[in-house]
């Protein structure tokens, strides 16, 4: 019976040691386990996001999916919406203070958080919480005593503090309390674990201090690495607009995935693969020692995420559009034609038309594309910003994958 149970306590910790950077508090929960397994307890895994924006993007799904696994084990996996933290704005890795979001806006990209959530892993068996639930009840006395559970001097610790702290960068006093929010949270669940990205280890490890204040056992804290956005610089984020969202439609997914550079998509393999793709593994290993066929295994790369998100159908539409739309250089075959009026001169202006068809962002953009040599009109590559088009009809193009047809009367 021993070691059964120590074989299975080793698959678990397995489990939680796939693919994390850092494990905090692996001892004491391997006697956790030890204690629970036989008793049918599960143990309560946290993961926390604040909604600070309405979309999920690949870069969640890399805890999301170990969320999945404890879930699968038969622990209770805990998903906290941070409706309250949210309003606080979550100052990890950021180099000047992230502006407070209002509550109604919180609320609004919290709304469809849990559909999204659904995607990954079954949300009728998890634990929805928010955390407003009890912060809104919390005391000034009891939040004047939760500060009080740490200093300054420990807060600047924290490396993107300590940055701009050297550097003369105002630090707002309600950062500061963000950490003890998210300790606590952690206090409220009762969490036996917690999962986060790499830029949450100090946040996380606050907890295991504040539990033991309050009375109880501190959480195992599990970190895992962050996932590089689409520009190869920067972690995914929405704010600097390098993400790629798990409900974006299927093109822009197997587009953006076939953009990225082969050794970003190694990582991004690595990062999203989970417990799956046992099959690519020979290739990916290939791949590793300079040998294999990169593109073709960032096709089935990509169609296997674009797959596990909207289906094997749009999957397979996806990868169609790809190849006659990017490789073979043709039109969309559904692309309805946009009927617009021309102006008094009895044309309309390249840079106009372009933003007007929610092409480009703004004009700026339109004439950077434009030096670029990447907006082309009827597949002749466009080379003056001035350019007016007479009425008649035309395909515009943008980068490669988007498409307009237009016809100014």
């Amino acid at each position: 019976m021993s070691s059964g149970l120590d074989a299975e306590i080793d698959r678990q910790i397995a489990v939680l040691r796939d693919g994390a950077v850092e494990f905090f508090g692996e001892t004491t929960l391997r006697e956790t386990l030890r204690q629970r397994l036989p008793a049918g307890r599960p143990l309560r895994v946290k993961l926390g996001m604040d909604p600070s924006s309405p979309d999920l993007h690949l870069g969640h799904t890399v805890v999301l999916e170990k969320l999945r696994r404890m879930l699968e084990l038969g622990h209770t996996p805990i998903f906290l919406i941070g409706d309250f933290t949210a309003m606080i704005g979550d100052p990890s890795g950021r180099k000047k203070t992230r502006p407070p979001l209002t509550r109604e806006t919180v609320r609004e990209n919290a709304r469809t958080y849990v559909d999204q959530v659904s995607r990954v892993l079954d949300a009728t068996r998890a634990e929805v919480r928010f955390n407003s639930e009890w912060m809104d009840r919390m005391t000034s006395a009891e939040m004047v005593r939760l500060c009080g559970r740490s200093t300054v001097a420990r807060l600047l610790e924290r490396d993107d503090f300590a940055k701009r702290y050297r550097a003369g960068d105002p630090i707002s006093v309600h950062e500061l309390i963000y950490p003890f929010v998210q300790a606590y949270d952690s206090v409220a669940l009762e969490a036996d674990v917690e999962l986060g990205g790499t830029d949450q280890t100090f946040n996380m490890l606050m907890a295991r201090d504040i539990q033991r204040d309050y009375g109880q056992p501190s959480q195992a804290v599990v970190t895992h690495p962050l996932l590089v956005g689409v520009d190869g610089a920067d972690k995914m984020s929405k704010s600097l607009g390098n993400t790629i969202g798990i409900t974006e439609v299927p093109d822009e997914i197997y587009g953006k995935l076939m953009s990225l550079s082969d050794a970003l998509m190694l990582q991004y393999f690595d990062l999203l693969r989970g417990d799956r793709w046992q099959d690519m593994e020979d290739a990916r290993k290939r791949l590793a020692d300079g040998g294999g066929d990169p593109l073709a295994f960032k096709q089935q790369f990509a169609l296997r995420v674009v797959e596990r998100f909207h289906g094997g159908d749009a999957a397979a539409e996806a990868a169609n559009h790809f190849k006659r739309v990017v490789q073979e250089k043709s039109a969309p075959e559904d692309l309805d034609e946009i009927d617009v009026e021309a102006d008094s001169s009895g044309e309309r202006g390249l840079l106009e038309l372009l933003e007007q068809l929610s092409l480009v962002a703004s004009r700026g953009e339109a004439r950077r594309l434009v030096a670029q040599r990447a907006v082309r009109l009827d597949g002749a590559t466009v080379e003056d910003p001035a350019l007016r088009l007479a009425r008649g009809s035309y395909l515009l193009r943008v980068g490669k994958r988007r498409y307009a047809r237009v016809r100014v009367r």
